[in-house]
């Protein structure tokens, strides 16, 4: 079926950005309605061309970048997905394509092309959004990257989107958030440091955690449906440990196996209804699950099997969709068999991907899935099974990566 189908043409290269009234014209007003500050460090006489990198946490994250980075032309690396019925719109706008967790040798010489021409070249390297407003696996291959362009590095890092916008909860709550764009390394020191040393320092740059900060900065959220989507994220009762049988609603969090539940309050903290506190701050909860899954894998007893529906993303045109399949994600990586395909076979070997992005509840079709990634393709995968958490299916492929990669080390 999708052998003869055009794919997106990645080697197109990227125009220089237009239409700037325009998208300063939407994105402006956004940060002003969110009484957004930022604040510049080290940034006095760093001027084009320079490495933008930002933390990712909500849609809302590209009008901070369009803010602090005015007046300036941008080209930022957008997902496939964003492309979706509107190419045209975003070539014209800066967009470069690419396909999520892969080692794409094109989008490099792209984002070269920009930085010859002067301007700005935005990367978001968790390459997703936050699952619960804390800093996502970044990969080891921008120490390398910085290395090879010898531009300025600047990171900018949002406060707030998350709260705001939860992927978990995409209402938009109008709170106030701030960040900080800072000049992070400059020509010289990128020539004289190494590549270690280069990741140390991103890493440490990325260490965010938006909870902590509502709850420093006393941001309240009274949205009447706060919690609501949460479960999906916790999806393990830290009470009685079971797992996918935790459900959401209001501002209640809630095991449906031991009946524990939780208030989100209007400053981020959970509040257990029977006055004993496992958890109060939800990035905890989240590192107890990976830990978790961690067990699994040390003990070789992780293992999902589920049939699946799968749509393809081959272009900008929409989605196809390619029929019933097999997903397989043990300790040799992800297997997807494509049933009504002459049962093609999809492998991914778990040291091939530091990471995968998934969705809750995608564009309410078929419920929650994985997406997985060729340099041709992009399929979603949406599990059928009646229990089970593509949040752990996330955490899993971070864990095994880690664990495969040490092991061959």
């Amino acid at each position: 079926m999708l052998e003869n189908v055009k794919r997106f043409d990645m080697f197109k290269e990227p125009k220089r950005q237009h239409l700037r009234p325009l998208i300063y014209a939407i994105t402006l007003p956004n940060t002003w309605s969110h009484h957004t500050k930022i604040k510049k460090v080290k940034m006095d006489n760093v001027k084009p061309p320079y490495l933008l990198l930002c933390n990712h946490n909500a849609f809302y994250d590209f009008s901070v970048a369009s803010k602090a980075t005015f007046p300036h032309r941008v080209n930022y690396v957008v997902a496939i997905d964003g492309f979706i019925k509107r190419e045209g719109l975003l070539r014209a706008v800066g967009g470069i394509c690419k396909r999520k967790f892969t080692r794409d040798l094109v989008l490099i010489k792209h984002l070269k092309t920009v930085l010859e021409r002067g301007d700005i070249a935005c990367i978001y390297p968790e390459a997703r959004y936050s699952l619960c407003g804390t800093t996502a696996i970044l990969p080891e291959s921008l120490g390398k990257m910085i290395k090879l362009f010898k531009v300025p590095v600047v990171t900018l890092i949002c406060h707030g989107n998350h709260v705001n916008s939860p992927f978990w909860n995409l209402h938009n709550n109008k709170l106030k958030t701030e960040a900080e764009i800072t000049c992070l390394f400059n020509k010289d020191e990128i020539e004289k440091l190494d590549v270690s040393e280069i990741n140390k320092r991103l890493n440490e740059a990325f260490i965010y955690d938006d909870f902590k900060w509502q709850r420093e900065n006393h941001i309240r959220n009274k949205y009447k449906k706060r919690a609501e989507g949460l479960h999906k994220v916790l999806y393990q009762c830290p009470n009685c440990g079971t797992e996918y049988e935790m459900s959401s609603k209001g501002t209640i969090l809630r095991c449906n196996h031991c009946n524990k539940e939780w208030k989100l309050s209007e400053y981020g903290q959970l509040i257990s209804k029977d006055g004993i506190d496992i958890f109060s701050h939800i990035p905890d909860w989240y590192e107890c699950e990976r830990e978790n899954v961690k067990r699994e894998i040390l003990n070789k007893t992780y293992y999902f099997e589920s049939e699946v529906h799968i749509d393809s993303l081959p272009n900008a045109k929409g989605y196809i969709n390619v029929g019933k399949g097999k997903l397989i994600h043990d300790l040799n990586g992800f297997k997807v068999i494509f049933y009504d395909q002459n049962n093609y076979e999809l492998i991914i070997a778990a040291d091939e991907q530091y990471g995968c992005h998934i969705e809750y509840e995608y564009l309410g079709k078929f419920g929650d899935c994985v997406d997985l990634n060729t340099i041709n393709d992009t399929y979603y995968i949406y599990p059928e099974k009646e229990k089970f958490s593509v949040t752990k299916i996330s955490l899993a492929c971070e864990e095994l990566f880690k664990y495969v990669s040490k092991n061959k080390k």
